[in-house]
């Protein structure tokens, strides 16, 4: 069958890369992809905001499944047009793609079910808002309600970094319509994961565990971007607790959907808090992360179209996933002046013709081709990843991957995964 990939980020590139492998598809098509994803799909020019637009290529290519990577086009309601249409989807529709489009939404849903979160306010004019501050204690988390791309959650460590969080969202309008509703909530101390799981609207089968870092800078200082890097599987979750989160967490929240009318398909990314209390959630989003997507799906042996497939039809009852035992450690390789701007039109050098190296692998994330040359297009550009046995040697894997690849201003951490690989001595 026809496999059309909507997006053109690296969590999009990691997807067609599986969907290509797998065997039941016989081409992947890409909706508007990238450079990396031209070399392994046919690219159409088509916007992934264009609902409109995507459907009508999907018929036009006769998709037998359309894999939809961003939120923004599923909060949107692009799964529903394209059921609409009598096509299958990965992704839910846009009453389940809520529970990231609208963060009190999710905290609503989360409080009805019983799954555990940080305590929260929600205001919707800035004086409330700024009156609340003067009467709890710092520190204190600030969170845009919408979509702000990764980049609407701050933590105030003091009273005026909050104050001024307060005034990006409803004053500067720091991001846009999705700060007009803003959430503030206690700040949880602990560890942080994320647990991503498939979905089919009630069966649910978790993924391996990931870390990510959000941070732009090493140490987890500066402002927080779209994610520098990850790593997986996550030492410190084992099994038995990805068991439990998935009882405590996504199976009370797909229940608490599906009595609301809501039915969930896809993927179902818990961002979490281990507490010294447990698990508690800090985000939701409904769709693969990104970088998680590129540390995650390299170590997937289970035929991912098969399982995208599954949840699409309502049929993921008795999936049982096989994984690689090699870790994972992804590299997020950013332009100059992200996540503030991008510089865009800087060549990248070090790459081959297939846009990639020997012995990891390289997702194209913000990247083009101009005058026969791949240069830059985005703010995170390009993710490598590398598989190893043990953290260490996949972080020493990556960073040499790195080493090879230039462009003027490039970014990237050099601490990434450090935390497991020095446990491992």
């Amino acid at each position: 069958m026809r496999v059309l990939v909507v997006g053109s980020g690296g969590r999009e590139h990691a997807l067609v890369k599986k969907a290509a492998a797998s065997r039941l598809v016989e081409e992947v098509h890409a909706a508007p992809g990238n450079a990396g994803i031209a070399r392994q799909a046919i690219c159409h020019p088509v916007s992934d905001s264009d609902i409109r637009g995507i459907v009508e290529l999907a018929r036009q290519i006769g998709a037998g499944l359309v894999v939809v990577g961003p939120e923004a086009p599923l909060c949107a309601g692009l799964a529903d047009a394209i059921i609409e249409a009598g096509l299958k989807v990965f992704g839910p529709r846009r009453d389940a793609a809520m529970l990231e489009g609208s963060k009190s939404f999710a905290k609503e849903v989360m409080n009805a079910a019983g799954v555990p979160t940080a305590a929260f306010s929600r205001f919707v004019e800035y004086e409330a808002a700024m009156a609340h501050l003067a009467s709890i204690s710092m520190p204190v988390v600030v969170k845009a309600n919408g979509l702000a791309a990764g980049k609407g959650v701050m933590v105030a460590e003091a009273m005026a970094e909050a104050e001024e969080a307060i005034r990006k969202c409803f004053v500067d309008r720091t991001f846009g319509d999705a700060g007009l509703e803003v959430i503030i909530e206690e700040c949880l101390v602990g560890h942080e994961c994320s647990v991503l799981a498939l979905c089919d609207g009630k069966e649910i089968v978790p993924l391996e565990p990931a870390q990510d870092y959000k941070r732009i800078y090493d140490g987890d200082h500066g402002p927080n971007t779209g994610g520098m890097g990850c790593y997986s599987p996550v030492p410190r979750v084992p099994p038995a607790l990805v068991g439990e989160i998935v009882e405590t967490v996504h199976r009370p929240t797909v229940d608490e959907l599906r009595r609301r009318g809501i039915d969930f398909r896809g993927v179902l990314y818990a961002g979490l808090m281990l507490t010294p209390a447990g698990p508690r959630v800090l985000e939701f989003n409904t769709r693969f992360g990104d970088p998680e997507t590129q540390a995650i799906l390299p170590r997937l042996e289970t035929d991912l179209v098969e399982l995208m497939m599954a949840c699409a039809e309502g049929a993921l009852d008795g999936r049982q996933l096989s994984w690689r035992q090699e870790r994972c450690v992804t590299v997020i390789m950013a332009s100059a002046g992200y996540p503030l701007t991008s510089s865009q039109g800087d060549v990248i050098d070090g790459l081959d013709a297939d846009g990639g190296l020997e012995g990891v692998d390289v997702f194209h994330a913000g990247t083009a081709e101009e005058d026969g040359k791949l240069v830059t297009a985005g703010g995170r550009v390009l993710a490598v990843s590398a598989l190893d046995n043990t953290f260490s040697a996949a972080r020493r894997k990556a960073y040499e991957a790195v080493d090879k690849i230039n462009f003027d201003g490039m970014q990237y951490r050099t601490d990434i995964a450090a935390e497991p690989a020095l446990a491992e001595r």
